[in-house]
Parts: structure tokens; sequence; C-alpha cells
């Protein structure tokens, strides 16, 4: 599973991503409707990849994205540009993913608890898991195992799929997951911890019986 290094995500932008940003959201304010079309035209891209990767629903992350975009634009005089815009817009755009998360029924998601690996008395794992992140490519990338893979991270509660749709699939850093989500990284490092575990011990026999075929 593992995401990008520290600071070498999407939100890692440079400094040009960052100057641009700012001056249409300063035109915005001012109420200039072309820099709101110019900051549609440069995120929209992302926020509905994001929130199709957080729903897995294509009608939800399109209500969701428009619902970031209308936020935007009401909200905009709230942006007090101590975060980068591209952190507010990341923010926006997971909690919009995870109200429609939040809206179905709770039996669809798994606890993370008993999904997570079983111990034996020593503190061993009852059952050995294997490390799936080093089966080859080929077999990775393959339609059917990608799928699998993409149904374990949908089956997992809201919380622990944002962080993980937000560093493995994002590649935000733990430091940006932290900052979108309102959390500490310590508390990122903690959920992704454990929401890694519960992938691995879900996908484990699936991978080591050579899985479902493409």
């Amino acid at each position: 599973m593992g995401g990008q290094g520290e600071g070498s995500g999407p939100m890692a932008l440079t400094t040009g991503g960052h100057a641009g940003d700012a001056a249409l959201v300063q035109r915005l304010k001012r109420g200039d409707e072309e820099a709101f079309a110019a900051l549609l035209k440069r995120h929209q891209g992302k926020v509905y990849r994001l929130a199709m990767n957080i729903t897995r629903n294509a009608q939800d992350a399109e209500e969701a994205a428009q619902d970031v975009f209308l936020a935007v634009y009401r909200k905009i005089g709230d942006f007090d540009g101590r975060a980068a815009f591209s952190t507010w817009l990341y923010r926006i755009a997971t909690n919009a993913a995870l109200m429609k998360l939040r809206a179905r029924p709770a039996g669809q998601h798994l606890s993370i608890e008993d999904a997570g690996p079983a111990f034996a008395a020593d503190g061993h794992h009852a059952r050995p898991v294997a490390d799936w992140s080093e089966v080859p490519e080929d077999r990775l990338l393959a339609a059917e195992r990608r799928r699998v893979v993409q149904d374990a991270i949908a089956a997992l509660p809201p919380d622990y799929k944002a962080v993980v749709v937000l560093r493995d699939i994002e590649g935000l850093s733990n430091q940006e997951v932290a900052e979108v989500l309102g959390a500490t990284v310590l508390a990122v490092k903690s959920r992704l911890h454990r929401a890694r575990l519960a992938l691995r011990e879900r996908l484990a026999t699936t991978f080591e019986a050579g899985g479902p075929q493409a």
C-alpha cells in the first residue's frame, strides 16, 4: 500500500501553483466569476476523483463534487489563507464524501476491530499474514485483483477509508492528511496502521491462494 514520501504528494504543489490559487482566491473574494470558473477547471478533476475513491459511487461522487464547489463559492470569505487553498479544498471534499458514506446503512461497513488480524496468547498472529505488498506488479495490476483491493478499501469504516484514500491513493503526506482531517499526525499514523492491518487480513487469503483470475 504505501504512498509517496512526505511532502511529495499532489498537495505539495509548486510555488506557481500556490501563487496561482492565491490570486484566483483573491479575485473570487472580490466577486470575480471568472476566477471561480478558473478554480473549478483547475481542481474539479481531483475533487471528483477523491470523492469517487471514498464513495465508490458515481452519483454520490458527482453530488459531492457539486456540493464542494457550491461550498467554495459560498464560503470563500471564510478562507483565511493560513493553509494552502488545496488543503482547504481537500478538507471540504473529504467531508462531503464522508457525509455521503455516513448516510448509508451502518451494516455496509466493516468493524475495524473485527476486520483486523487475530492474535494468539503469545502476541503473535494467530495465522501468518502474507505481505502482499511484495506480490509482483503484474498480478496487482490485473483488473480483477485491483477490483478486490478496491472493494476491500470500500468496506472500511468511513474515517479509516478516508485516511487510506488520502495517504495511499492520493499520495498525501501524513502531515497533509492531518491538516485535511483536522487531526494530529500521530492519530493519522495510528488510524492508517490499523486500516492497513485490516486490509492485509481481508486480502491475505485472496493473494495467498493466487486470488481471483483476471
